[in-house]
């Protein structure tokens, strides 16, 4: 998969949703392999702003996906 910038909460869902369904899960089974609730990755896939980092971070992480942050002086062209 190539990288994608993410700038949004609605990025991030998009995101969530695509590997998700690249995956063949279902929401239920995403949440229950993640270790949270359906409501969650509903809210998650929807691009809730105020989802928790932590458990964002955690579903990324069971997808498979790595989350790199680049500071302004480390930019990529």
């Amino acid at each position: 998969m190539m990288a994608r910038q993410v700038r949004t909460s609605n990025d991030i869902g998009a995101l969530v949703r695509s590997v998700r369904k690249e995956q063949n899960l279902r929401q239920d089974e995403l949440a229950g392999v993640s270790g949270v609730g359906v409501r969650f990755i509903v809210d998650l896939e929807a691009g809730k702003p105020t989802a928790q980092i932590g458990k964002v971070l955690h579903v990324l992480q069971t997808l498979g996906c790595s989350v790199e942050i680049l500071a302004p002086g480390d930019r990529r062209r």
